[in-house]
């Protein structure tokens, strides 16, 4: 059962996945403080000073001064602000997912169309592989 559990592992296609998972992650993370620290500071700073990550409604009543103030206090609240650099996050991370995926695919070749003719022997002209009588020159094809 070990051996068997090596080989999968050791198998390419595990490996690759894998890998993929953990640059995924430290990709997200990178996006993340990009988000956060990099591209909401100016807009918020544009709309008036405004910190996305304190944007929340209260359902509780009580006043609170900023967000975690209300989560310290175990206050029902809708945070619209982080919603909102999650769906930046996404954005970001699909937009680059996207320009990964095209890159590939300009790079790989185009799949080869499936063979469905073959050159007639006697005269060279292109026919369906099934034939058994070539119909532009009438002769018998072998193997037919």
């Amino acid at each position: 059962m070990l051996k068997e559990f090596r080989a999968f592992i050791m198998r390419g296609n595990v490996l690759d996945l894998a890998v993929a998972v953990v640059i995924g992650a430290a990709f997200g993370k990178i996006v993340t403080s990009l988000v956060n620290d990099v591209i909401m500071p100016p807009i918020g700073l544009l709309l008036g000073g405004v910190n996305f990550a304190d944007l929340f409604v209260n359902l509780s009543g009580t006043p609170y001064a900023s967000l975690a103030e209300a989560q310290a206090a175990g206050a029902a609240t809708i945070n619209y602000g982080l919603f909102l650099n999650t769906v930046i996050e996404f954005v970001i991370i699909a937009f680059v997912i996207f320009l990964i995926v095209r890159a590939i695919n300009r790079l790989s070749p185009p799949p080869k169309a499936p063979v469905t003719t073959k050159d007639c022997p006697f005269c060279h002209t292109a026919i369906p592989l099934a034939a058994t009588r070539c119909p532009n020159c009438t002769s018998q094809l072998q193997g037919a």
